[in-house]
């Protein structure tokens, strides 16, 4: 989006000059000639975004995906490390773990997990 914003701004212009010149010749208001102008900018920018591909919802779909979906995996992995799920559940997370974590309900002493995580996303997000 920020890579077409200068030509819009050459479209802008051109479309301004040719309503502004239409206008005239025709013998329209300010008023007429700011609709015709606005649906017709509306029309290039909607053909902007088909051509490159970049229409402005898609960059807030992953906000709207990702943040539920992290709260929700968020909150049942909470659960089941505290208990609610059952006794059953959390003896497995106490005796599951692998490598240097073999109990899942102890914090990560070493914060090799919160930090590596932390480092995959910032490189998920920079790519």
């Amino acid at each position: 989006l920020e890579n077409l914003q200068p030509e819009i701004k050459e479209l802008a212009q051109r479309l301004r000059y040719e309503v502004s010149v239409r206008g005239k010749q025709l013998g329209w208001s300010e008023k007429v000639a700011r609709f015709h102008f606005a649906k017709n900018m509306r029309r290039i920018v909607s053909e902007l975004y088909v051509r490159d591909n970049c229409h402005p919802f898609k960059a807030t779909v992953l906000l709207w995906v990702q943040v539920p979906m992290w709260v929700c995996v968020s909150l049942a992995l909470r659960n089941c490390s505290v208990g609610a799920r059952g006794p059953a559940v959390q003896e497995q997370f106490s005796s599951g773990g692998a490598l240097w974590f073999t109990d899942l309900t102890a914090p990560d002493s070493t914060w090799i997990l919160p930090v590596s995580l932390g480092l995959v996303n910032l490189l998920v997000v920079e790519v």
